[in-house]
């Protein structure tokens, strides 16, 4: 397995690989970057379409692992890690490049898009829906049936009530507590949350 990103993020997955069994790991960066551990950092390859082992882009900025998720279409088999210790439901769905962590539980009829972070110790609950780039962070609670947009940062110890619709590109702060939808682009933060601020270019950045 491939890790785009010499990150604190790239760290973890490196764990969640190890709890995997897989012993074959190598990190990319285009920066020049330090080791991690006992895995040099390299830069990619000018050509990747060649490469047959799967990628995952460790770079926890939302819209920068959209970025490069992006120009890597077509040129990478993305893969995924799951943490041995994390629950995932075997009626649930997790999309590919997406990484699961220590501590999590997803239950059943979940839908999990494509290059997710699913922090430790969070819980989605039952027909939740998580769209692609989308980061839930540790011990984030989501009960049954919410939904939430691309791209959208769930801080940690957040939790949202039973078919709350949470909008694409949101912020939703640490500890916050949401009753009720929050639209697209949305900072909200509180207990109940409220809304501070809409952003709608924030996605494109």
């Amino acid at each position: 397995m491939i890790l785009y990103g010499a990150s604190g993020h790239g760290k973890v997955i490196i764990d969640i690989l190890e709890s995997m069994g897989e012993q074959n790991i190598e990190i990319w960066d285009d920066a020049d970057r330090d080791p991690i551990w006992e895995f040099p950092v390299q830069k990619p390859f000018p050509v990747v379409d060649f490469i047959k082992d799967k990628v995952i882009i460790s770079i926890g900025v939302n819209a920068t692992r959209r970025k490069v998720a992006e120009r890597m279409r077509g040129m990478v088999q993305f893969g995924t890690a799951i943490h041995a210790t994390a629950y995932v439901s075997k009626r649930a769905n997790v999309g590919e490049g997406t990484v699961v962590m220590a501590g999590v539980t997803v239950n059943p009829d979940v839908k999990i898009g494509r290059h997710c972070i699913i922090n430790t110790n969070c819980s989605i609950d039952h027909d939740c829906v998580i769209g692609d780039y989308a980061h839930i962070s540790p011990n984030a609670t989501l009960s049954g049936d919410v939904h939430v947009g691309e791209g959208t940062h769930i801080g940690s110890g957040a939790s949202a009530i039973q078919g709350v619709r949470i909008g694409k590109w949101c912020t939703i702060g640490a500890g916050a507590v949401l009753i009720r939808d929050i639209p697209d682009f949305s900072t909200a933060v509180g207990n109940p949350a409220r809304i501070i601020k809409v952003n709608e270019e924030a996605h494109e950045a």
